[in-house]
């Protein structure tokens, strides 16, 4: 089948995550893939964090652009069957719409929904796609207040395949201390996180001072992380940059416990970083949160409190029982919501088109 995929492609973005997931499983599958993106310039997320694939076309200015730019020249030459965009708030409307006929004449279109509530532009409305796709029973919901019913179509937001990997190893390579308890945070979801450090502290002090907090990210979401290790107590490593999805895993890998501590938002959400480290193995403590939403049989050590942080937090390091069912749920999960099966779903959808 021959696939082109209007989207973010290799940034830190939540839809990126998504496209790279779902469209690297279709390449495997022996699929052809085309890939429209933004330019290197004017590119949704926060950093470009690997090399773009020969099937990547760079030809469009986000829609927040100070200059809108989009060449529809990549699309009405390349070669394609299925035509998916993937979080098209984000990418001009208008002038997609302009060229939109000449690719329904060729393929049939798909549209996967990131934003979690109806948008407030009109030009968001005008394509009439094939298929919509939700990515739960809230998305579903909101949508149909706008959609025909029938064209919405749920399947799950992607997660990698379980790969677990070698502590000692990724500690070597990534120059961290070999012994001790690392917690990480990483990425635009690691700012608010800040306000998690005194229950880190309190840990500290009862683990005799071998605690380590492992931040990544970009430098000015890391000056509250900075302001707190110039105050000393818990031990902060700071480093600034955006992993790509390989030394992302080798942090994973190197650390005892991810934490998540994003509070809910007024709209539907999901928290791709989640779905992105789960195969990991490594476990996730996370503030209870709609972020949460897709995760609700126990595969994240979810808190309400700082108390319960510190609580679940001690159960990871300690491999405890918390903890043992918590990798039991992720396995669970991941066999039915990896890349490959949700990409095999989009198949699936692309076939009964």
């Amino acid at each position: 089948m021959r696939i082109g995929m209007l989207c973010a492609w290799n940034s830190n973005s939540g839809a990126s995550v998504h496209a790279e997931l779902v469209g690297r499983a279709w390449v495997e599958m022996g699929h052809e893939l085309s890939v429209f993106s933004f330019y290197p310039y004017s590119f949704h997320g926060t950093a470009l964090v690997n090399e773009d694939e020969s099937y990547v076309t760079r030809c469009f200015t986000t829609s927040t652009a100070d200059e809108v730019r989009f060449d529809p020249r990549p699309l009405l030459t390349a070669q394609y069957e299925i035509f998916v965009v993937q979080d098209h708030g984000m990418i001009p409307n208008d002038p997609l719409g302009k060229i939109f006929h000449r690719i329904r004449r060729r393929a049939k279109t798909v549209a996967v929904i990131h934003d979690g509530k109806l948008s407030e532009d009109p030009s968001f409305y005008q394509f009439p796609w094939d298929a919509i796709v939700a990515f739960d029973d809230r998305y579903r919901s909101f949508l149909a207040d706008a959609y025909w019913d029938d064209t919405i179509v749920e399947i799950s937001y992607p997660a990698y395949t379980l790969v677990r990997g070698d502590m000692s190893a990724a500690r070597a390579k990534l120059g961290l201390p070999a012994e001790g308890k690392i917690v990480f945070l990483f990425g635009p979801a690691a700012a608010p996180a800040v306000e998690a450090i005194p229950a880190l502290e309190d840990l500290c002090q009862e683990d005799g001072d071998r605690l380590v907090l492992l931040v990544t990210q970009d430098e000015e979401a890391l000056q509250g992380f900075q302001a707190a290790r110039n105050a000393g107590g818990l031990r902060i490593e700071i480093r600034e940059e955006a992993p790509g999805i390989e030394k992302l895993y080798e942090y994973l890998y190197a650390s005892d416990v991810l934490l998540f501590h994003k509070h809910s938002a007024g709209h539907a959400v999901i928290s791709s970083t989640v779905f992105q480290c789960l195969g990991s193995g490594c476990p996730i403590v996370a503030l209870d949160s709609n972020y949460l939403y897709p995760f609700r049989e126990g595969e994240v050590l979810s808190y309400q409190h700082l108390e319960g942080l510190k609580a679940h937090v001690r159960d990871a390091l300690s491999k405890g029982e918390g903890y043992r069912r918590c990798c039991q749920a992720v396995e669970r999960f991941l066999a039915k919501n990896n890349a490959t099966e949700v990409a095999r779903r989009f198949i699936g959808l692309f076939d009964s088109l």
